[in-house]
């Protein structure tokens, strides 16, 4: 089982925990509901279940066999990066490597590569990375309560993170930015 698999199925034995269903019956949970667009699933399972948004929409991927977590499923994580890093969005790859690299150094964690982003866990999501448009770079970093800034964008509560920092170049990659996700990194652990 590679990072990716453990990651989902981390993620999908703690939502069974927090629910106390098994898959099977949240799947059908699901499927009673009547519900079929991911939108409405995902909200359900917030308002219904008291799911986070990150731990719904894994929920919904699963449900529907949807998404970056089954796109991913079955590939190395290499093969994954370079179909986010490619085309329009191959130049931001040095971004994600800068990134890594200074990651790397604050002990261990596990890379899960979805559909167009890589997702940055510990017990839980601390940090999100990956193209966000053909011109734009996004950090998402999971962490409440930092210092007002203007390089930070809040982002909605019940948003996968607290915040997200867009990036073009990988001078952008500064220890600013390095010092927020060490916090979310400690917070996660």
């Amino acid at each position: 089982m590679d990072n990716l698999d453990k990651a989902i199925q981390t993620q999908l034995n703690n939502i069974q925990k927090k629910t106390g269903m098994s898959i099977k019956e949240l799947t059908t949970f699901a499927n009673k509901s009547g519900l079929s667009k991911h939108g409405e699933l995902r909200d359900m399972f917030k308002q219904k279940l008291g799911l986070g948004h990150g731990d719904a929409n894994t929920l919904v991927h699963f449900v529907l066999k949807s998404g970056g977590t089954h796109a991913a499923q079955g590939k190395s994580e290499n093969t994954i990066l370079d179909e986010i890093y490619s085309g329009a969005k191959a130049g931001f790859r040095p971004i994600h490597e800068k990134l890594i690299k200074e990651i790397n150094k604050f002990g261990e964690f596990e890379i899960a590569p979805k559909k167009g982003y890589v997702s940055l866990r510990r017990k839980k999501q601390f940090a999100m990375i990956g193209p966000k448009t053909n011109t734009r770079f996004e950090v998402g970093i999971n962490i409440k309560g930092l210092k007002k800034n203007a390089r930070l964008n809040e982002q909605p509560s019940g948003s996968m993170c607290n915040y997200t920092v867009n990036l073009t170049e990988t001078k952008e990659v500064d220890s600013e930015l390095i010092a927020w996700i060490k916090s979310a990194f400690d917070g996660a652990g």
